[in-house]
């Protein structure tokens, strides 16, 4: 019988999300999973939600064999010999993780980090990227209302689902403002989700840089129109630009003189190019005054080089001055507000954590009752006490160079 644990979230600040909401964890018991809920003060859902349909609410949590969580786990919490799920961020060799990743191999524990949980064909069957989405498109127009007092909207945190967000939005009237919103996948489609919600216009790139409009409008763009070849050869192939990100360059000066605000929703690799340089800030071309970096990856190694810090739920905006480089405070004239929250899906956390429950029970659930299978295999970045066959490319990373 599997024996599962959902662990409190410990990570400072706190997540309010869960990988299984009440009625999940009720089912999978029902089903014969042997399931208990650690007892926790910061969750969307109370311990006596979780109590309220027989789910046991417990302090220790050591006596299971799979612990669930959401974000990292603090190391000195950490459970030697067991089966851990959490996003470990430690997969693009972040150095800040870097400890956590030695803890987790030197206590012998089997990670499973949900973001390489993948199908046969390499897509991702887990994850909370449409809501980082939906969020991030939320906060970039609360930011932009901050910064111009054109129109009220309240923060997503404090709104109790998606449901209410719709509400605010058919009672609110948006200035007629231009959104460029980078990528394609769950969390650019989340965003363009809410901005359809708020009555924002899709159009076209080409019409989105050649016309005027007398609406709120949006545009998506797939890597096509925001990267070129660097040899000037033609953008044939989304996949060889995916392959070869060092062969291609920023193309998406087109974009910056007539946007106001930007969101950016793509999965970006390191080797590919930034959207813009800290020169153009400056030029009288660089029209953006609100980016919503939803990728957050930090600079310089980053596709937005101001994007020089995470920002927090509590305190979700800084200010970027173009002249100095350095951060300042929010909307101000001369600066670039910034909005780079990590865990933009906290600020959504039932609806966010609904569905990832679901995610989980269709498609992780199913190997761990048969007790093992080729995904949670190519899902494991450690194993007995070393890295996963999957992840040798971290092995420098792990050793400290």
């Amino acid at each position: 019988m599997l024996k599962i644990g959902i662990i409190r979230e410990d990570k400072n600040p706190p997540d309010s999300r869960v990988p299984l909401n009440p009625t999940q964890c009720k089912s999978l018991i029902e089903e014969g999973v042997d399931l208990v809920v650690q007892s926790s003060s910061v969750r969307c859902f109370t311990d006596d939600d979780y109590a309220a349909v027989g789910v046991p609410v417990v302090d220790d949590v050591s006596d299971r064999d799979i612990l669930l969580g959401v974000k990292e786990v603090p190391i000195e919490k950490l459970i030697a010999d067991k089966t851990y799920f959490f996003f470990s961020h430690t997969i693009k060799e972040q150095v800040y993780n870097r400890k956590l990743l030695q803890a987790i191999v030197e206590r012998n524990i089997r990670l499973l980090d949900y973001e390489v949980l993948t199908n046969d064909a390499g897509a991702r069957v887990i994850a909370f990227g449409k809501f980082a989405g939906m969020v991030g498109a939320h906060n970039a127009l609360w930011t932009y209302a901050k910064r111009t007092g054109s129109f009220e909207l309240p923060r997503m945190k404090d709104l109790y689902d998606y449901a209410a967000a719709k509400d605010v939005y058919g009672k609110t009237t948006f200035p007629n403002v231009k959104l460029v919103l980078t990528g394609t996948g769950r969390v650019s489609n989340g965003a363009a989700m809410v901005l359809d919600d708020m009555g924002f216009h899709k159009v076209r790139p080409i019409d989105y840089v050649t016309k005027k409009f007398d609406q709120p409008v949006y545009t998506q763009l797939s890597s096509f129109y925001y990267a070129k070849r660097k040899d000037g050869r033609e953008f044939d192939d989304v996949r060889d630009f995916y392959n070869n990100p060092s062969l291609y360059e920023s193309d998406f000066d087109h974009f910056l003189p007539m946007s106001d605000i930007m969101v950016n929703g793509i999965y970006w690799d390191n080797d590919a190019p930034a959207f813009f340089t800290l020169d153009q800030l400056s030029s009288d071309n660089f029209g953006i005054k609100v980016i919503a970096d939803v990728t957050c990856d930090i600079a310089p190694v980053s596709s937005i080089p101001t994007t020089i810090k995470a920002s927090t739920i509590a305190d979700p905006v800084f200010g970027y001055d173009p002249i100095s480089r350095t951060e300042s405070e929010p909307y101000q004239d001369n600066a670039l507000d910034m909005m780079t929250i990590d865990n933009l899906p906290n600020e959504l956390p039932r609806d966010a954590s609904t569905a990832f429950g679901d995610m989980f029970i269709e498609h992780v659930l199913p190997e761990l009752k048969a007790g093992g299978g080729t995904m949670l295999d190519r899902g494991s970045v450690t194993d007995k006490g070393d890295l996963g066959k999957h992840f040798e490319y971290l092995r420098g990373y792990l050793n400290g160079k």
